[in-house]
């Protein structure tokens, strides 16, 4: 019982400081790039969405690094999630009059495309202060941003709330709303954001 009680306690302990969790932008994942020059690069790769940068170990151990301005595309096949995923270097206006290439992930690809980026942020669990009388519980999860592209390349961000999804989707909406209603969907997680997408690519 005693035993069993201080491994409680050390996990707790553990929790209040903060835990490191696998995250796939962390990882190697076998794969290749396309860079600016038509080039295409083999080897072990690791993205990183927040400083738009990619590394890749080639064969025979040689680390490249390449910039979002230097990609056109790359595809990996992901160790911790069992799945192919594209990233596709795109024109993004950061400001009124000024755009750079920042990387996007593919989750739909059709009339009216969908593409995420995604980053780590730390999570505060408010209730662990109140439980334990101590510092609150740190941990990292994965937060995204959605963006939709039409064939013209107009891209727009989503800010997961639904009337703005209705919006964006303004053609059919109400088939669109009807869909999400009678499929009880949320509009802010990715799996049903999809499924909304490729319905209205549908119509």
């Amino acid at each position: 019982m005693v035993k069993k009680a201080i491994m409680f306690y050390v996990l707790i302990a553990l929790g209040l400081q903060g835990y490191a969790q696998e995250f796939s932008t962390r990882m190697f994942h076998k794969g290749w790039l396309v860079t600016e020059d038509q080039d295409t690069v083999r080897g072990e790769v690791k993205y990183d969405l927040e400083t738009n940068a990619v590394q890749i170990v080639k064969p025979g151990g040689k680390v490249s690094s390449f910039s979002s301005k230097k990609i056109l595309y790359f595809e990996i096949y992901d160790n911790l999630l069992k799945t192919y995923r594209q990233f596709y270097s795109i024109p993004y206006q950061v400001e009124s009059n000024y755009k750079i290439p920042i990387l996007f992930e593919v989750l739909y690809e059709g009339k009216t495309s969908l593409l995420v980026r995604e980053k780590i942020i730390m999570t505060t669990d408010p209730y662990s202060q109140a439980y334990f009388n101590g510092p609150s519980a740190t941990s990292e999860k994965l937060s995204f941003t959605y963006y939709f592209v039409d064939t013209q390349g107009n891209m727009q961000m989503y800010n997961g709330k639904k009337n703005h999804l209705f919006e964006i989707l303004d053609e059919n909406s109400n088939q669109v709303k009807k869909y999400v209603k009678d499929n009880k969907l949320k509009t802010d997680e990715m799996r049903d954001i999809v499924r909304i997408t490729a319905f209205y690519n549908s119509l």
